[in-house]
């Protein structure tokens, strides 16, 4: 694969798996893939530590499988310097969703509801160290999938990673919804936000990268709330 290919952001040691056969997964693979998403999404809604924790087996396991076994295709031990961009990216998103929050309010558009305030407590983020992760995957089966079909009819690795990305910030976005009127702003702030977490991931090929990200994210929100701030 040519320089040209690459994203001049990215780490090039390590490439997203399976889209160009690295590893081959065939049909009744990806027919198993989607119903591990299928499953593990029912489960992240689940406020319970023992689904959260069954919620990164049903995910991780069969990936992994898939990998056949090498699971440094998607997690490594994270650098210092991993670390210091995965908390960047924090520091970006929660920018990024305040400004959008208060031009969406402007023009009449709030997202009520997204998180029930007075469920949240300590337990609550210890459950999130688990159900995060699933989350992360939830996004990542159906990024190497869409990768895999885009790059397959068009072996333009930049133009399926970008159409990629796009439907999966989308369908994301829709996993936050309660209601179609809903929608706009999960997509401004779940869906769009989500592109913080995926530059960590495209940047390292490291899951967990956009993972302490979106940790980090979650567990500031809930610690905001739990100690009443704002």
């Amino acid at each position: 694969m040519v320089e040209i290919d690459w994203f001049k952001f990215e780490d090039k040691d390590y490439d997203f798996p399976f889209y160009d056969k690295n590893p081959y997964v065939p049909k009744w693979g990806w027919i198993i893939l989607f119903f591990v998403f299928l499953v593990g999404s029912v489960l992240t809604i689940s406020e319970k530590l023992s689904a959260a924790i069954l919620c990164c087996i049903v995910f991780i396991v069969p990936v992994l499988y898939f990998l056949n076994w090498d699971y440094k295709a998607i997690f490594r031990k994270p650098s210092g310097r991993d670390i210091l961009l995965a908390v960047a990216l924090f520091v970006g998103y929660m920018i990024f969703a305040v400004i959008m929050s208060t031009i969406l309010e402007q023009v009449g558009i709030v997202g009520g509801g997204l998180v029930e305030e007075s469920s949240i407590n300590i337990m609550t983020i210890f459950t999130a160290i688990f159900s995060l992760m699933g989350e992360e995957f939830i996004k990542f089966i159906p990024f190497i999938f869409f990768l895999r079909v885009i790059y397959k009819y068009t072996s333009n690795r930049k133009l399926a990673v970008i159409i990629s990305v796009a439907l999966v910030m989308v369908m994301f976005a829709s996993l936050h919804v309660l209601n179609p009127v809903m929608f706009l702003f999960a997509l401004c702030i779940q869906g769009f936000g989500s592109i913080f977490e995926f530059i960590g991931y495209i940047k390292t090929k490291n899951v967990l990268i956009s993972y302490i990200t979106h940790l980090c994210t979650d567990v500031f929100i809930y610690l905001i709330i739990i100690m009443g701030i704002g």
